[in-house]
């Protein structure tokens, strides 16, 4: 699919969820960092609406010396297509440019990395980066990843689940069921949000409702997690049914954990890479990420996240991200960095993944 001509890369990014900002920066990053001579980008901006974005609102998405890199386009299509997601500002309409060869959904959250955009891809049959569909979905819904990790046999961090109608009224009775199995202090977060949107740690009885309320206005479903004494670490993964894990890198959060302000706002937030662990320990998390990774059926790429508990020295499996920030100072190209894969070299294997998953998909049947 790519050839000795540019390679045409479509990046699609913005979206309507709460990490709409975080999905601007990764697409400036990716981008600012391509050869020109190499890549020619078309960006497809999606409003914080849900719509697709016309020329002004492109502008104020993307900084001037990145606006000026890419070509703007107003659709979604390829040229054998039969479907075409088109802007509702015909009187932008830009200049007629050849449909890119391989899309990058460069989206966080809701609508991007839960496989929306992926079902609106595959319908239309435009090649793309990353996890699919059913990967997409898993990896967003936490309860369901969890349940995944667990029948695999994946160590997946004690929790339970509930519904906003579980606490409409009185909560008494769950806080007291929760504080038996799991203690103080534990976390409440919702279901399918990025970012730490929503997560709030819960230190006493005290805390339990307002904790899930809180949580609950973002989801219908709120997961209740036991706390962790536990460091941070993070590890990445790359490829499709032969993937590779990366070395594993440490988050030293600024804050009592690694919340969204400490991630995106306090600079005394750091990643330490290589973590500084045992290599033994090292070789199990690597292996668990990988794990879990086929566990959700993914493809392309994902960061896998862990706990290390500081008192038992048990490996816990956090969570699984689909597409997770991508900047050079992201922790997942900088894992790979430290893996010895440098950002734009990681852009193109991506794109491979990205082909190779494609024609698995069309060389299969789908009928009789």
């Amino acid at each position: 699919m790519t050839t000795g001509r540019k390679t045409r890369l479509g990046i699609i990014f913005g979206g309507k969820s709460g990490e709409h900002e975080v999905s601007l920066t990764s697409a400036a990053s990716v981008i600012s960092a391509l050869d020109p001579e190499e890549f020619e980008i078309t960006a497809i901006g999606i409003t914080k609406t849900g719509k697709l974005a016309g020329a002004s609102e492109m502008r104020s998405m993307l900084p001037p010396e990145v606006f000026s890199l890419v070509r703007i386009s107003h659709s979604l299509e390829t040229s054998n297509s039969t479907m075409r997601v088109i802007s509702d500002r015909p009187e932008e309409a830009a200049e007629e440019i050849e449909a890119p060869m391989i899309v990058f959904p460069l989206l966080h959250g809701p609508y991007g990395e839960d496989g929306t955009i992926q079902g609106l891809l595959e319908i239309a049959g435009i090649p793309y980066i990353g996890c699919g569909v059913l990967a997409s979905a898993a990896g967003m819904d936490k309860d369901i990843a969890k349940k995944l990790f667990l029948q695999a046999g994946l160590p997946a961090t004690p929790y339970r689940t509930v519904f906003s109608k579980d606490i409409d009224g009185d909560v008494s009775n769950l806080e007291r069921s929760a504080a038996e199995e799991f203690g103080y202090p534990m976390f409440s977060k919702p279901a399918n949000l990025g970012s730490s949107v929503g997560v709030c740690k819960i230190h006493s009885k005290s805390e339990f409702e307002s904790a899930l309320r809180f949580s609950a206005q973002f989801d219908r479903k709120v997961l209740i997690e036991k706390g962790i004494n536990g460091r941070e670490l993070e590890c990445a993964v790359l490829g499709n049914d032969e993937a590779k894990a990366s070395v594993v890198g440490e988050v030293i959060s600024a804050h009592e954990f690694y919340d969204y302000s400490a991630k995106y706002v306090n600079p005394e937030s750091r990643l330490e890479i290589p973590a500084r662990i045992d290599d033994q320990t090292a070789g199990e998390i690597r292996d668990f990420a990988l794990r879990s990774f086929k566990a959700i059926d993914g493809s392309g790429l994902a960061r896998v996240d862990f706990f290390l508990d500081r008192d038992t020295g048990k490996v816990w499996l956090n969570e699984i991200n689909t597409m997770p920030g991508f900047t050079p100072i992201s922790m997942y190209t900088k894992l790979w960095a430290a893996s010895g894969v440098s950002f734009v070299d990681l852009v193109r294997m991506l794109i491979q993944c990205g082909e190779e998953r494609f024609r698995q998909r069309n060389h299969y049947r789908i009928s009789i």
